[in-house]
Parts: structure tokens; C-alpha cells; sequence
């Protein structure tokens, strides 16, 4: 577990991660999409609602992939209509801003071990159902942040999930410490939902000057 930078357009691997990140990420556990074209019959069927995220057991999960297999929209310029892809709504974040637009950019991750999974169905209008998985993943524990991973940094990108709390808590208790500014994506409408109250705890904790997405 550290912090590593990522390089950013027209620079070397070694310059970036000799320096501090400008936005510094945190993905508690390393995340793998499965990305599929679906119709409403087989989102009528899966539990939740549309357009929502939800964690779910590896039992369910993988009973959602087959379902998806039997349901994909057909996709005429690919062999198989599902992507596998690195996920992670951070990562992607980081990933964007450092090879998008070349900012100074930097992740706090884990690795080895078992991987989380997600599976997201998309719609014909485009709107995704995300059902991840995160129950045999390695993740960063609480204890493993230090206050030397956030130094130098100026913002820090998090994502809000209940079963991270724990580690989200002490990152901004680190981040406020280290006088980073801190975004916090609210994942999607069923996690506000059906966590409202550990939510409005974080917020009204006064440890940090959160940017909303």
C-alpha cells in the first residue's frame, strides 16, 4: 500500500513519482469492471433500483453475470458485447485528469490478492445499474494510512461507501491534518439512501471542506 504517482503527458515515469501529487485518490481495494449492454427485462429482474449502485455478494454477482450473458444487447462491432476493464470510480477519476488533461496525479491503492468486481449494465439511453462486489477483495485498512502518503498533495478525491467507512474516515481525519481540500463522490442515489445517516455523521463531523459530486 502507498501512494504512487502517476506520470503526467510529455513527462517521464521517474519525475512524477520523485515529486508530490497536485490530487491525491483513494481506492481502498483494486476494482474490475464488466461492462455490458442490456435491455429492461433483465434490469427488471435484478434487485435495486435502475440507474443505482448497490454492493452485492459474490453469489449474487456471479448470478448477475450469467443473466447478463443470456440478456446482452448484441453488439456489431465487437466479438463479445462485455468489457473487462480496470474500474473504480477514483481510479478512473485519477486516470482521466493525469492522461486527459496532464495533471499532477497520484493513487493510494491495494494490490495482490483478490480482486472486487463490478458489474455494470448499460441501457439503450446509456443509463448504467451497478452491482460491485467487494466481499473477497484485499483492501487498505485504517491503520495502514499515513500522514506521509497525503504530504504535499493539495486535494484528495474520495468516493463514499459504507463498507469503506472506516478507512474514509481516517483518510480525511489525515487530509485535514495535511490542510488538503477533499472531494467526495456520493457514489449514486442508493448509497445516500440507504446510508443517509453514516453520511450526514461525515459531513456534520467537521474534519473536512468537502467538494460534493
Amino acid at each position: 500500500m502507498g501512494a504512487e504517482a502517476l506520470p503526467r503527458n510529455n513527462e517521464i515515469a521517474a519525475a512524477a513519482v520523485s515529486s508530490h501529487p497536485l490530487i491525491l485518490g483513494l481506492q481502498p481495494a483494486a476494482l474490475v469492471d464488466h461492462v455490458a449492454p442490456v435491455d429492461w427485462s433483465l434490469l427488471e429482474q435484478i434487485p435495486g433500483d435502475r440507474g443505482g449502485s448497490m454492493p452485492v455478494a459474490i453469489e449474487e454477482l456471479e448470478h448477475i453475470l450469467e443473466e447478463v450473458k443470456a440478456h446482452k444487447l448484441p453488439s456489431p462491432d465487437e466479438l463479445s458485447p462485455m468489457k473487462t476493464m480496470a474500474g473504480g470510480s477514483v481510479a478512473n477519476t485519477i486516470r482521466g485528469l493525469s492522461a486527459g488533461f496532464g495533471v499532477s496525479c497520484g493513487i493510494i491503492g491495494a494490490c495482490g490478492g483478490h480482486t472486487a468486481q463490478c458489474i455494470c449494465m448499460v441501457d439503450e439511453s446509456g443509463n448504467r445499474t451497478m452491482r460491485p462486489c467487494l466481499s473477497s477483495a484485499v483492501k487498505i485498512q485504517a491503520g495502514e494510512l499515513t500522514k506521509e502518503d497525503f504530504k504535499g498533495s493539495k486535494w484528495l478525491v474520495l468516493r463514499y461507501a459504507i463498507f469503506n467507512l472506516d478507512v474514509i474516515q481516517a483518510a480525511i481525519r489525515i487530509a485535514k491534518q495535511e490542510d488538503l481540500l477533499v472531494s467526495l463522490d456520493l457514489a449514486s442515489f442508493e448509497m445516500v439512501r440507504n446510508f443517509r445517516p453514516s453520511l450526514l455523521q461525515l459531513l456534520e463531523s467537521g474534519r473536512h471542506r468537502p467538494l460534493l459530486c
